[in-house]
């Protein structure tokens, strides 16, 4: 499962490569020959355009190199850790809330997401179905019941991309 999302993300790395050190540097010199650099507003676009490409490079491969380090037979499957798509009941409000555990520097969190070093992915960690999790918020403390658990080993690939 890790080896499709590190496959897309190397295609990513890939491209962002061959824009940093083609399509970026021919846009550089084609705003040079314009003139004056103080007011070229295309030689600024370019810059901000490396400097964020030069950023994404260096998050991405963090990101690949952590990847490529888990080991999926040691998570769990029948606990909630990397991965786990878990549906939690709030014993207070009665609510049921689904999370979804992912790294903690994970750039793109959508709806739903947690890391795995937020106060609710630690909480929630090594729990299974009917185990309770607690953790404490400046105003009050959560209390939250395992009520459905999917583990990485129960997703596919296109689930956790």
């Amino acid at each position: 499962m890790f080896t499709e999302l590190i496959a897309k993300m190397a295609r990513e790395v890939e491209t962002l490569s061959f824009e940093l050190n083609v399509t970026i540097p021919h846009e550089i010199r084609k705003a040079v020959e314009l003139g004056d650099l103080k007011e070229n507003s295309e030689y600024k676009a370019a810059l901000e355009r490396q400097q964020f490409v030069q950023a994404r490079l260096g998050q991405l491969t963090q990101r690949v190199t952590k990847l490529a380090n888990i080991d999926i037979a040691q998570i769990s499957t029948d606990k909630v850790g990397l991965g786990s798509r878990v549906i939690v009941k709030d014993e207070q409000s009665g609510a049921l809330e689904t999370y979804e555990l992912v790294f903690g520097d994970a750039g793109e969190l959508n709806d739903g997401h947690v890391t795995m070093s937020s106060p609710i992915g630690r909480a929630l960690q090594g729990k299974g179905v009917g185990e309770q999790a607690i953790f404490k918020l400046p105003t009050r403390v959560r209390r939250l019941v395992v009520v459905e658990l999917h583990t990485i080993h129960d997703r596919s690939a296109d689930d956790l991309m």
